[in-house]
């Protein structure tokens, strides 16, 4: 697992380095099913790139952060979906994207807090000094609007998909983690995890590189 972890680390390193121009802003979407390694991939490669160029070269910015607040999807019928494309508010991701491809400035973006099931918003700061951002979400790479309209500001995309039946294992696991029994675990991974999963891996477009 971590020979895979690492080789894949050294892959995308290797295109983010071919594709960076020093002083303009490098724009690499990390997309992919739930539980597939993305989240954990992108966080590896800001380290690594600010170990190697300097802190501050690099930053995150996660999908996760534009997670619809659970009050809203309790009013839309919406809080058994949560993760599904229609639990986030898509277009304001998208304006953030743009708004972080053009660099103008330093930009605040919202965090999402896994133990407060919640969207922080002002928590972390791309200042416009970032060469290189790294963008990690389900959906960047999914072929519909508004997703499909960010894609333009990506410079360099990867896909990661490990296989269906290691995916299940992983969400279940992650479900046990937060406190669930096996049978709880095992219907919230395949009523709505395992759904948005196939999502993903059937409807996102290609990418530049893909990780199995």
């Amino acid at each position: 697992m971590a020979d895979t972890r690492d080789d894949n680390l050294a892959r995308v390193l290797a295109a983010v380095r071919a594709r960076h121009v020093p002083g303009r802003r490098l724009m690499v979407a990390i997309a992919g099913p739930p539980a597939s390694g993305k989240s954990t991939l992108a966080a590896a490669l800001v380290d690594t790139l600010n170990e190697g160029a300097g802190a501050g070269s690099a930053a995150l910015l996660p999908m996760d952060g534009y997670h619809l607040d659970n009050r809203i999807l309790e009013q839309r019928g919406l809080l058994p979906r949560k993760g599904a494309p229609e639990t986030f508010d898509a277009d304001g991701f998208c304006r953030m994207v743009a708004l972080v491809r053009a660099a103008h400035a330093d930009v605040v973006h919202p965090v999402f807090d896994r133990n407060a099931d919640l969207a922080i918003a002002g928590a972390a700061i791309i200042a416009r000094s970032v060469e290189v951002v790294v963008i990690e979400g389900n959906y960047l790479l999914l072929g519909e609007e508004p997703w499909r309209g960010a894609q333009a500001n990506y410079d360099l995309t990867v896909f990661v998909a490990p296989a269906m039946p290691i995916l299940s294992e992983r969400l279940v696991e992650r479900w046990l983690a937060h406190g669930h029994d096996r049978d709880a675990a095992i219907g919230r991974a395949h009523d709505n995890d395992l759904p948005n999963a196939g999502l993903v891996i059937e409807q996102s477009v290609g990418a530049d590189i893909i990780l199995t």
